[in-house]
């Protein structure tokens, strides 16, 4: 009685451990002195990370938070920023000697904020943007938005214009349709110093 019991567990426990073998299959495996027992290893599902959830672009278009307010749209309120950049830009270069050599001094202004700075727009292909000068307010991938001081909030497209801008008597242009980036995209991109210079 023994004996049977110990036959039936064992058919019972392999065909629990082999549910894919048939038992034929099952009773030639018992022939054999050694029984190598398959394991099915069940397929864990790796959790789904949790997105963050931020706005949309359409979303933060429509919340209007990039606007500046029309009653903020000023000239002198700005000027404590403009400051803040200039002292920025110094410790940026290194205080702006008269022997820093310009190609360095233009190096990292490529890759520098220029939210605060006062820029002038010297060559455009549509004239009527010529001889704008303020202070940027916005920077964004294909415009800068610039307050001057008759308190107008002005769109500049940065294609097909040219723009300069002067610290500690250092004079600087930005040629814009080489400059079409976010200002976070730029600090990593490697600028080329020679190329072509145009419109």
């Amino acid at each position: 009685q023994g004996s049977e019991e110990a036959k039936a567990f064992v058919n019972a426990f392999l065909k629990r451990s082999m549910p894919k073998k048939t038992d034929e299959a099952i009773q030639d495996i018992l022939t054999r002195k050694a029984v190598v027992l398959e394991h099915y290893s069940k397929k864990k599902t790796k959790p789904k990370r949790k997105k963050t959830k931020g706005f949309t672009a359409k979303q933060r278009r429509e919340m209007r938070l990039f606007e500046i307010e029309p009653g903020q749209q000023r000239y002198a309120i700005f000027l404590p920023l403009h400051e803040l950049w200039k002292q920025y830009i110094r410790d940026l270069c290194h205080g702006l000697k008269p022997d820093a050599q310009p190609h360095m001094v233009q190096a990292k202004l490529l890759k520098a904020d220029l939210h605060g700075a006062i820029v002038t727009v010297t060559k455009s292909k549509c004239p009527s943007y010529v001889g704008i000068t303020g202070i940027i307010l916005q920077e964004f991938k294909h415009v800068f938005k610039i307050i001057t001081k008759e308190d107008k909030l002005k769109v500049v497209p940065k294609l097909n214009s040219v723009f300069s801008l002067e610290i500690d008597g250092f004079i600087s242009y930005i040629y814009g349709s080489k400059f079409q980036l976010r200002a976070s995209e730029r600090s990593a991109k490697k600028f080329k110093l020679k190329g072509t210079i145009d419109l």
